[in-house]
């Protein structure tokens, strides 16, 4: 072999190391992304699957030794089965969290398998890379070299391009392509070196033919397995940079959820948005200038608009794709009454935890209307700090509201909550009320002043509350109390509410 194929032929083994490396890293982050979609608990998912994927390469890297021949029909052995297993591993996770108990355990065994894999790959190419390079430094050099670049772009392109843009089924097909692709270079360049060329080949044309149809059908697939998780008919669905964003529909009554998640029921999510909203503004003095965070969808939006002395409102939401549904969509518009169109509404979409950092403004009312705290970065917005950030943006003689999940499901989480807001100086109350959709829901609200429930007065019209049963919704019954002694705050350094949230949806399962 001449010096110019040998040259050209480690550029394209190169080129291998770098595709075989960023599909590497997108199968991880593709397995955790989708435990924690799932299962939720986003430390436990991707600290599981990171753990478990280095000690399967490892292990992949030692079992690598035993394969003395042929070392280019393994190679391209293990590039079709990592690409087959890598595309359908989101059809294959997701079906099994539908239809089998141990969701867990075929987590495990994909991780296992595709890290067994991907561990063989850079020691098979090293050892062949020594046929075009006598110099075992160079060769080394230049195969961790590509590796480490192909694992920046695959931990750049899936946060930032192929979930957000493809979701989970189109990207694991995609990835799997590329996997097979790689295979087929080795095919085709090194066919001489192949005892199974002919195999190969067919095997490796079949094999990323199935790959583009699966990307093909990915969102009819992804339809259908969405369907079956749940209960009514998926009518949107889409993936953002940030959150899966599913609307379904029975009869009359539509439902949002993120992430899996329920944010509301249209047959009486104004049972939560009216004990949310209207309790904090007749607290409050004066509600004049009213900040909510979160709350993407319209609806404590809605209710704030009822009160004619509002003069601002300033809706911060992550999510811009969010907050952009919500005020186009027919039905969602329809709900919250065009209440992101309003002109006394502005929407910022920014992290809520930066923007308190930015903001000098002082507001009159702050409602918290946030997700569930079921991951890292949510819990930071349930943190002692995330609540100093807003003492000082709340006015003297002010309100804030939080919505602080289930004190009857999530009993320690709730306390937890109400711990951590009077860590910083608040006077509490939690309250909650019935929502059939959800169960018991609970809030806790905080002035910096001493407040008597006893006076608060309804200033609006209502569906559900009235001035009679207002005392009641601060009265708690004995299997929703929590031992407050053995409750910890939440804070950045020890989050803790994570682990009572996580272990309530543990016991609720």
């Amino acid at each position: 072999m001449n010096t110019d194929t040998k040259e050209f032929n480690h550029k394209l083994l190169m080129l291998t190391t770098l595709i075989i490396s960023g599909c590497s890293i997108v199968y991880e982050l593709l397995i955790s992304a989708i435990g924690s979609y799932l299962v939720g608990d986003s430390i436990k998912q991707f600290s599981i699957t990171i753990g478990l994927y280095m000690s399967a390469m490892g292990l992949g890297s030692y079992l690598s030794k035993y394969l003395k021949r042929n070392l280019f029909d393994f190679l391209v052995t293990v590039e079709l089965m990592v690409g087959i297993v890598g595309g359908f591993s989101a059809v294959i996770l997701f079906s099994a969290n539908l239809y089998l108990s141990s969701y867990n355990i075929v987590m495990y065994y994909q991780v296992i398998f595709i890290g067994v894999l991907v561990g063989l790959e850079i020691p098979l190419l090293t050892r062949i890379m020594e046929e075009y390079k006598s110099n075992l430094s160079i060769t080394l050099s230049s195969i961790f070299t590509f590796d480490y670049i192909g694992g920046l772009l695959g931990s750049i392109l899936f946060p930032l391009l192929l979930l957000p843009q493809l979701g989970y089924f189109t990207t694991s097909f995609l990835v799997g392509s590329l996997n097979i692709v790689a295979a087929i270079i080795i095919i085709s360049n090194y066919k001489k070196y192949l005892n199974f060329y002919k195999y190969f080949k067919v095997l490796s044309i079949i094999s990323l033919i199935i790959m583009i149809i699966g990307s093909i059908f990915s969102e009819e697939l992804s339809s259908t397995i969405e369907d079956k998780m749940y209960m009514d008919k998926v009518i949107f669905s889409k993936q953002t940079p940030y959150q899966r964003i599913v609307m379904t529909k029975f009869k009359n009554d539509v439902r949002l959820f993120l992430d899996g998640n329920i944010q509301f029921s249209s047959s009486d999510e104004y049972r939560y948005h009216e004990a949310l909203v209207h309790i904090p503004m007749s607290a409050a003095k004066n509600t004049e200038n009213v900040l909510i965070l979160g709350g993407g969808d319209g609806l404590a939006s809605r209710e704030v608009l009822k009160y004619e002395d509002v003069k601002k409102i300033t809706l911060v939401d992550l999510d811009k794709e969010m907050t952009d549904l919500c005020k186009s969509d027919k039905i969602i518009s329809k709900l919250n009454e065009n209440a992101l169109s309003s002109e006394k509404l502005e929407v910022i979409n920014e992290d809520a935890f930066r923007f308190l950092e930015n903001n000098r403004q002082i507001y009159d009312v702050i409602i918290v209307d946030l997700p569930d705290p079921n991951n890292d970065a949510l819990n930071k917005l349930y943190t002692n700090l995330f609540y100093r950030l807003c003492n000082r943006s709340l006015d003297e003689d002010g309100a804030m509201v939080v919505q602080s999940t289930s004190p009857y499901s999530a009993k320690d989480a709730f306390w937890c909550i109400n711990k951590t807001i009077k860590l910083e100086g608040f006077n509490v109350n939690p309250y909650h009320i019935q929502v059939p959709s959800f169960g018991e829901w609970g809030f806790n609200l905080a002035t910096k002043n001493n407040l008597n429930i006893d006076n608060l007065k309804l200033k609006v019209a209502t569906k559900c509350l009235s001035d009679e049963i207002l005392p009641s919704l601060f009265a708690f019954a004995k299997d929703e109390l929590a031992d407050l002694d053995k409750i910890k705050e939440n804070t950045l350094s020890h989050p803790k509410l994570i682990d009572y949230y996580q272990k309530a949806v543990e016991e609720w399962i």
